[in-house]
């Protein structure tokens, strides 16, 4: 159990992981995927990947991205084994019906709230979270019911916001690429709302520095 669910919040142990430039934006204007993980991250993500349990990520990532959330084990160079189950935090049904994530063979499920009216194939499960929104506390406690204990967060920037805000993580590992990609409609880390003053603000501890392919790698701890 995580550190919180020592102090009576059961959770599954999160892992925040993400890919910046160096100017904080995890995407190109309008939130075009921009691949910034160079190929040692992408085999290090992979391996995290591999030994996670979940994957979660919002629907804005699954709109805009269409990834599978599965384990590409031809990086890794073993054949093909357990794929993490997938969940997707989506208040209103906006997953698009062909999907990949939608797609059968991998355990899939859809995190949403008492507004959705959406039908998902029977495959997919469902938990209902919150009333108008997506509650990700009520949801990672749910996971954890459901036998989830180490869990992946891969965004999008209003997830990462959220997880972040409400301290729901317990270690995060940021690649930063050498890249600046600047605007004002590529979006960064963390979206959401505005931090007044540095109470609100969320304070990291690093714990590990690495150099990665043309990057470098940062690990955090909740401070």
């Amino acid at each position: 159990m995580s550190a919180a669910g020592a102090a009576g919040v059961r959770r599954p142990e999160v892992w925040v992981n993400y890919a910046t430039s160096e100017d904080g934006r995890i995407a190109y204007a309008g939130g075009r995927r921009a691949r910034l993980s160079s190929r040692e991250d992408l085999q290090r993500v992979q391996e995290m990947r591999s030994v996670a349990d979940a994957i979660l990520v919002g629907v804005g990532t699954i709109v805009l991205d269409d990834p599978s959330l599965r384990v590409h084990w031809d990086l890794l160079g073993r054949p093909p084994g357990t794929s993490p189950t997938r969940v997707v935090v989506d208040a209103t049904g906006r997953i698009p019906e062909t999907a990949r994530v939608l797609e059968p063979g991998t355990p899939t499920i859809v995190g949403t709230s008492e507004r959705c009216t959406r039908k998902f194939p029977d495959h997919v499960e469902v938990i209902v979270a919150g009333r108008d929104e997506v509650d990700l506390a009520l949801l990672f406690e749910r996971l954890f019911d459901r036998g989830i204990r180490r869990m992946m967060v891969e965004g999008g920037s209003e997830i990462l916001a959220s997880v972040f805000r409400g301290r729901l993580f317990d270690r995060c590992t940021v690649y930063h690429a050498p890249v600046v990609i600047g605007g004002r409609t590529a979006p960064t880390v963390a979206s959401g709302p505005e931090t007044p003053s540095e109470r609100e603000a969320v304070g990291l501890r690093l714990v590990a520095l690495e150099r990665l392919g043309d990057g470098y790698l940062a690990t955090f701890v909740p401070k």
